[in-house]
């Protein structure tokens, strides 16, 4: 029972991990505008890992709201 709850467990984290490579994957192939307006969404409130990822990309790109 425990093997196949961690074998479960293991296989969740890969999808994850899967899900955010895809998600980095897209917002790093938005173009410049694009990317822009998804700063500009999360630009307010609290930190989110979407804003973070934003900035990461913006800063690369050299380019600001």
């Amino acid at each position: 029972m425990l093997k196949t709850r961690m074998r479960r467990l293991g296989a969740e984290q890969q999808r994850s991990l899967g899900r955010l490579a895809a998600i980095e994957a897209a917002v790093a192939a938005l173009g410049n505008e694009d990317l822009l307006d998804l700063a500009d969404i999360f630009a307010t409130g609290n930190p989110t890992p979407l804003r973070e990822m934003a900035e990461t990309e913006m800063r690369k790109r050299n380019i600001s709201l």
